[in-house]
């Protein structure tokens, strides 16, 4: 049974809100991101632990299965009543499982994480759920704030066409201890439930003759080619869930899901903190001590800015809802530009006599209160 803390990878409380844990794992990308980090195995694999811990933690149908299961419950083909049936057994008799193996038939296990493995099926591997798979699309900033879509190509596992994902090259015969079921009787009384069929391992079918194409798994590698859309305001480590897409399933099982992750590359100009995004705006002498009004870009487009007279250099103005939007729902940041006052650095003797000017028409000096 694992035993990883995904609240632990996060450094939050198990009692942590959403927007706790949104901040905890901002701040740790931020500092573990590949892009930080370039050639660091150790911050690579961190990057990922963290991202996992979020996408389960922020997922509130997510965060009750692994609050109540552990990650056992987030894996493919984990059965939540089958669990709870089993904890419900467990009460029924000793600590000792081999002792109730008499009466409730759990003899064969020795303790509490064999049964709750068997929750997934038993020892065998047949009718399976397929993989989850991964794929890193790297975007631009513009792209991930207005959202895009890209064209992917994902190698994974896929349902052998000579067999039609069975394995067999005739289809196999019915198994002759479960009857084509798939499942036996394991048990009495209040605490009988049936297993999957050790002899067929659950497909209800003997492989006789494997099939040549696949060697009897059922499943080649192939690339697919898939456009995906992605929606406006991802962050580095988002992940886009495309159902069924992932790895085919083995005798007759769903899909797994493809996850795209998403890595951000940094913009030259603009830089985003959260969902705000702040800009660097250069101004003229004259704009920045009579004011000006001058246009500004903006994800959205040009906008027009009113400068107010006698603004310093480092002031910021805010554009309120004109930064990232949120991936769910309406709210959206804003976009802080931040005025440079330029400085112009050649003139002539009337450039000069100006700047003489200008530095008489100072009240005082403005380090006179500039103390460590």
């Amino acid at each position: 049974m694992a035993t990883r803390d995904l609240y632990a990878d996060l450094g939050v409380k198990r009692t942590a809100s959403a927007e706790e844990i949104k901040k905890a794992y901002r701040k740790l990308a931020r500092k573990h991101h590949p892009d930080v980090n370039p050639g660091n195995r150790e911050a690579e694999e961190r990057f990922k632990q963290i991202s996992l811990a979020h996408d389960v933690l922020s997922d509130p149908e997510k965060r009750r299965t692994y609050d109540e299961f552990g990650l056992e419950g987030l894996q493919a083909g984990f059965d939540a009543e089958r669990a709870r049936d089993f904890k419900r057994a467990r009460s029924y008799g000793a600590e000792d499982f081999g002792a109730v193996g008499g009466r409730g038939g759990f003899g064969r296990y020795t303790s509490f994480e064999d049964i709750f493995g068997d929750i997934f099926g038993g020892r065998s591997t047949p009718a399976q759920r397929g993989p989850d798979l991964e794929y890193t699309l790297e975007v631009d900033l513009l792209s991930a704030i207005r959202g895009t879509a890209a064209a992917v190509a994902v190698s994974k596992p896929s349902e052998c066409t000579a067999c039609h994902g069975s394995g067999s090259q005739d289809g196999g015969t019915t198994c002759p201890d479960c009857h084509g079921r798939g499942q036996v009787k394991v048990g009495s009384g209040p605490v009988s439930f049936g297993r999957r069929c050790p002899r067929c391992a659950g497909s209800g079918r003997i492989n006789l003759r494997p099939c040549a194409q696949c060697r009897g798994q059922g499943r080649v590698d192939r690339t697919e080619r898939l456009n995906v859309k992605i929606p406006a305001g991802v962050d580095d480590g988002s992940r886009i869930r495309l159902a069924g897409k992932g790895g085919a399933g083995v005798g007759g099982a769903p899909a797994g899901d493809l996850y795209i992750v998403t890595r951000v590359k940094p913009h030259p100009r603009l830089e985003r903190r959260g969902q705000d995004l702040f800009l660097d705006l250069p101004l003229t002498v004259g704009e920045a001590m009579q004011g000006a009004t001058v246009d500004v870009p903006t994800p959205d487009g040009s906008v027009r800015l009113k400068v107010p007279p006698g603004s310093q250099s480092g002031s910021k103005l805010r554009l309120r809802g004109k930064g990232v939007p949120a991936m769910k729902g309406k709210d959206r940041g804003d976009f802080y530009v931040v005025l440079l006052v330029q400085v112009p650095t050649d003139g002539d003797e009337r450039v000069r006599a100006a700047v003489t000017i200008l530095e008489e028409s100072y009240a005082r000096n403005p380090r006179a209160d500039l103390r460590l």
